[in-house]
């Protein structure tokens, strides 16, 4: 694929819609295209936080480790973001991420990721909308469960 259709792409992702194109053209240089197959590991929950994932094409599988066992917490679609929070907090990764589908995503390192959000502080803002969305699904998830946890110890 073309610089200038990598480009595009990251163009819908709301995290990048305002990041002028000079700027994108450099993002997706610098990034890695990579394509895993169904079932393939991303990363580990536990691993370093080194990169962000961009979704281009396919699913994937957000899954938390749980003393019951593996718990599938959310699903990635194309033009979604994932792994940023490892980056973000410098925490080691909160969950593993594989390929539900035959799955295409930019991974962009952690320092020119970054970089990114210290020059263009409006992704910054897109970042933290995307994690208070997802912080409000597991406090509704959360909230639930434990209202079904009560019902049946009742």
């Amino acid at each position: 694929m073309l610089l200038n259709d990598e480009v595009g792409m990251l163009r819908k992702v709301p995290l990048f819609s305002r990041v002028a194109p000079a700027k994108l053209k450099l993002l997706a240089f610098t990034s890695d295209r990579v394509r895993y197959n169904e079932g393939q590991v991303l990363f580990r929950q536990g691993d370093e936080g080194d990169a962000a994932y961009v979704v281009l094409s396919g699913k994937a599988e957000v899954i938390v480790d749980s003393s019951s066992g593996e718990i599938k917490v959310a699903e990635v679609e194309p033009n979604e973001i994932v792994g940023e929070i490892a980056i973000l907090c410098d925490v080691s990764r909160t969950a593993t991420v594989k390929a539900a589908t035959p799955l295409e995503v930019l991974r962009i390192r952690k320092d020119h990721f970054l970089r990114l959000l210290t020059e263009f502080p409006e992704m910054t803002i897109e970042i933290v909308k995307v994690l208070a969305d997802r912080l409000s699904h597991t406090t509704a998830e959360l909230t639930a469960a434990r209202s079904k946890a009560r019902q049946a110890n009742s």
